[in-house]
């Protein structure tokens, strides 16, 4: 096992990765830029080095004043949390090398499944199924109209490096789609450094149902269930539940096995997601595998028993999982809520500033993974997402009671979060039978 990990990452995810090494008796070192210089969770952990300046650009994404870190602290592995270099083949190449341990999946792996176009490739090798479209990058507007007209509108272009719903664009007509295709290639250039883009057929009203991997070096690869995140804003994820609405034994084993397919192709380790697309049928069809661990990861934990943090550090340490196939079973329901420092009555500008007061929710099942507190400022540099709200219950309509509650007891005061747009939507009809979609929150809920 480790003895001492870096974390590159900050905020929330920092802050529970820092409470699975305690628990595991490894020491950690956090690392941090100016503008979380002085943040409560950095006391926690055993050394906590200043990498540079705010822009993440110059710290929390500067691979070698991150491995620079990592070298003068005497670490031997390093956790990327998500976001930032999680998925950054380049950045685990470099671990490897430096003779530091990468905490998630090897550079090939993360080059094959990281990239949405290889992955695709793959995935139609091995027989998971697919919407129509190309696997390979569409290279210009030409192309993708003939794409479209032999698959037939609506469309959607994706980056194929890209993640978080940036460098995507959906498509009704060729006029549409042209200007999203230059538009798409554009914002993955300047957020993934990578234009590359492919086209495939859209899917109207689906559900989005993620399967969760963890794979050791021993040949042991599990599913722990799946999460339903349709509910999104923009491609970003809002509300995360397990298990899904929709889902029975027989459709979570089929996407199990295929998301299990898809790691084995790819000579898979550690924690890993595998995301699908669900229509009115049933039907579900590959959208793309992240390499790393996922924001909502804790709903998966809770209605499994597993702790997923202390078990992607022991399968990058080459250990056996504790656990196979046979021993995960799914009971339960819990729900996640993103809080995000944003005002959903004004378009969810963002929210920066002091937080003056807050109350922490509690009581049976309730559980709050942030790293804020009264007197701490929400820098604007970074994400909006400042804390995370789930609760767990023996079926649905506990959890959403649950939920209900915990939400009306969370205060976070001196800026603005998005507390009251998910007391909405637990309040909601079609939410409460069950019956959304990915685009529910944006062509209905805020359309009403």
């Amino acid at each position: 096992m480790f003895s001492k990990i870096l974390i590159a990452n900050r905020g929330e995810i920092a802050l529970r990765i820092i409470r699975a090494c305690r628990e595991m008796g490894i020491a950690c070192v956090c690392i941090y830029s100016e503008a979380d210089r002085g943040a409560p969770y950095l006391e926690l952990a055993d050394q906590a080095v200043c990498i540079g300046p705010a822009p993440s650009a110059k710290s929390y994404l500067d691979i070698s004043r991150i491995m620079s870190a990592a070298e003068v602290t005497d670490v031997d592995a390093i956790h990327p949390g998500y976001g930032f270099l999680s998925e950054n083949a380049q950045f685990a190449e470099v671990c490897r090398s430096s003779g530091i341990a990468f905490i998630g999946p090897s550079p090939e792996s993360i080059r094959l499944l990281g990239n949405k176009t290889s992955a695709r490739e793959v995935a139609g090798r091995v027989g998971v199924p697919m919407l129509p479209g190309v696997k390979e990058n569409v290279e210009s507007e030409e192309q993708a109209v003939e794409i479209a007209n032999s698959i037939g509108y609506p469309v959607i272009v994706k980056a194929a490096a890209g993640g978080g719903g940036r460098g995507m664009r959906v498509a009704h007509n060729e006029i549409a789609l042209v200007q999203g295709f230059l538009q798409a290639k554009s914002e993955a250039s300047i957020a993934f450094k990578d234009d590359s883009v492919y086209v495939e057929k859209y899917l109207e009203r689906p559900r989005h149902v993620e399967i969760q991997m963890i794979v050791d070096t021993h040949g042991n690869f599990v599913y722990c269930g799946e999460r339903d995140c349709s509910l999104q804003r923009r491609h970003q994820k809002l509300v995360e539940e397990a298990p899904s609405p929709i889902m029975t034994a027989e459709l979570r084993k089929k996407m199990g096995e295929a998301a299990l397919t898809l790691a084995k192709a790819a000579n898979y380790t550690t924690a890993g997601t595998c995301e699908f697309l669900v229509d009115s049928k049933n039907n579900f069809y590959f959208m793309e595998v992240n390499t790393r661990i996922q924001v909502e990861h804790p709903v998966s934990e809770l209605v499994t028993r597993t702790d997923l943090i202390r078990a992607q550090i022991m399968a990058a340490a080459g250990e056996k999982l504790p656990f196979t196939q046979k021993d995960v079973e799914v009971r339960g329901h819990a729900i996640e809520c993103r809080i995000n420092a944003e005002d959903p009555d004004n378009d969810f500008r963002p929210c920066p500033g002091k937080i003056t007061r807050i109350f922490i929710p509690g009581g049976p099942g309730v559980r709050w993974d942030s790293h804020i507190e009264a007197g701490y400022t929400i820098p604007p540099t970074y994400d909006s997402m400042i804390g995370k709200l789930l609760v767990f219950a023996p079926d649905r309509t506990q959890a959403i009671a649950r939920m209900k509650r915990a939400l009306t007891e969370l205060r976070i005061e001196g800026v603005k979060t998005t507390t009251p747009l998910h007391l909405r939507i637990m309040n909601d009809k079609r939410f409460i039978d069950g019956t959304v979609h990915t685009s529910y929150i944006e062509k209905e809920l805020l359309a009403k």
